[in-house]
């Protein structure tokens, strides 16, 4: 009997573990209880045990978390999704509600108000937003490893051998996209992610961050499912922001969706705000630029792109108080008017990426190239992926520096919304796509 095998059998049953590690956490050895959800959930992993590994990470997550022990339970809260992944496991509702589950224990303390700040006060004070700050970074680290898992993609296509060129004359003639059809295994079936978690990372930046990041917040909102919730958030934020914010917070929320092609939840937002206002003593932002959101979302109703662009220039003043304004604007007038945007490599490069007529990029990964080597040929994909919809990269044959390269751009596009397609043309056909 080999050591492997023997390993396995003498590896106890999960929930067995869980119970042992649990009253070592009621003994109040919070940190050695950490070192053995840890190593034993590793354990299991070693063992493709995946599904006894998360439920000593779910359950060891949440009992840190109730515990107060954050920094702990945000640990395990993250190795729970990365074992997702490794397991494999899809994306569904039994996924869902287990994180959402976790996402339930990091606790919601409020700062104290009212305080004399003498110096007890200060150091009370100073104690309360540095542990504000810690659950803020340990939820939103979990939130988004959450949303990046619900991107993953996993394709594998059982084809004959197709060698590079072919594989560039089909992506050319079908898109990227009919690489996929009929052949995938979907762990994600939403463009930017999960809305439930996008809705959860929102809520819970804006009720217990210290340092309150409305663009952050409206990010993830807008990304969400949830419009009625955004707008009671603004309704909250107008009562106690600056005077001056409440106009551009509004706007960046409208214009973020009109970004993403959402005019439906634009309308709901404002119509439920406007709604919201008239029960609470808040005025709803007069100013040109409420002007022109409203100009907009008119105009968006129709075909009327000299109208568009005649709003820009109307309101150029009020757009330009802030920087990511005429950038979203921008988007809005490509998905709404398929304006082209502006090519920011002009010169040879621009020139030569201008004629791909599907948006494929390709680049060429060999197996004599070390790490490093190929790590930052890939890498190069960065500077010119606004020129793309998806990027291919083409294998002649498998190695470790194209793992290490994938790897490492799976973060950025993941957050960059758009679709990354490694293809390996000396093993069986195995594609990954990360789309959003």
């Amino acid at each position: 009997m080999s050591r492997e095998r023997a390993k396995r059998i003498t590896l106890a049953p999960g929930p067995e573990n869980v119970e042992k590690i649990k009253k070592v956490v009621e003994e109040g050895n919070y940190y050695g209880a950490q070192q053995m959800y840890k190593s034993f959930s590793a354990r299991y992993i070693s063992n493709s045990r995946y599904t006894e590994a998360l439920d000593i990470l779910q359950s060891g997550a949440c009992i840190q978390l109730e515990n107060g022990q954050v920094t702990c339970g945000a640990e395990l809260a993250v190795l729970f999704v990365e074992t997702l992944v490794k397991g494999k496991f899809p994306y569904d509702d039994n996924t869902l509600d287990r994180i959402r589950k976790i996402y339930k224990k990091f606790p919601r303390i409020s700062v104290p108000q009212h305080l004399d700040l003498g110096d007890d006060d200060m150091q009370q004070l100073s104690e309360a937003l540095g542990a504000a700050k810690t659950r803020a970074e340990g939820c939103s680290s979990f939130l988004k490893a959450c949303i990046k898992f619900s991107l993953l993609r996993i394709t594998v296509c059982q084809k004959a051998y197709v060698d590079a060129i072919n594989l560039v004359l089909l992506l050319l003639s079908e898109g990227s996209e009919g690489f996929d059809n009929g052949w995938s295994t979907e762990f994600g079936a939403h463009r930017n992610g999960s809305p439930e978690i996008h809705d959860m990372i929102a809520d819970y930046i804006y009720s217990e961050s210290p340092e309150l990041d409305m663009a952050k917040v409206s990010y993830h909102f807008v990304r969400g499912k949830d419009p009625k919730k955004f707008a009671s958030t603004l309704v909250n934020f107008m009562g106690k922001c600056y005077p001056g914010e409440d106009d551009l917070a509004v706007a960046r929320a409208v214009l973020m969706y009109l970004a993403l092609g959402n005019l439906r939840d634009a309308n709901v937002l404002i119509d439920e705000m406007k709604k919201q206002v008239q029960f609470r003593d808040i005025d709803f932002p007069r100013s040109e630029l409420m002007q022109l959101v409203n100009y907009l979302l008119k105009t968006l109703q129709r075909d009327a792109l000299p109208l568009f662009n005649m709003l820009r220039q109307r309101y150029k003043s009020s757009i330009d108080r802030e920087p990511i304004f005429n950038e979203l604007l921008d988007e809005v007038a490509e998905k709404f008017y398929g304006v082209r945007r502006k090519n920011p490599m002009p010169g040879m490069f621009g020139e030569i990426f201008k004629v791909i007529p599907v948006n494929v990029l390709i680049r060429g990964v060999n197996s004599d190239m070390n790490c490093n080597f190929a790590l930052g040929n890939l890498l190069f994909c960065l500077h010119i992926v606004s020129y793309t919809d998806s990027v291919v990269i083409i294998s002649s044959s498998h190695c470790k520096g194209f793992d290490l390269a994938f790897e490492t751009l799976i973060c950025y596009f993941a957050d960059d919304g758009r679709r990354l397609v490694p293809y390996d043309c000396a093993r069986m056909k195995l594609s990954v796509s990360l789309s959003s």
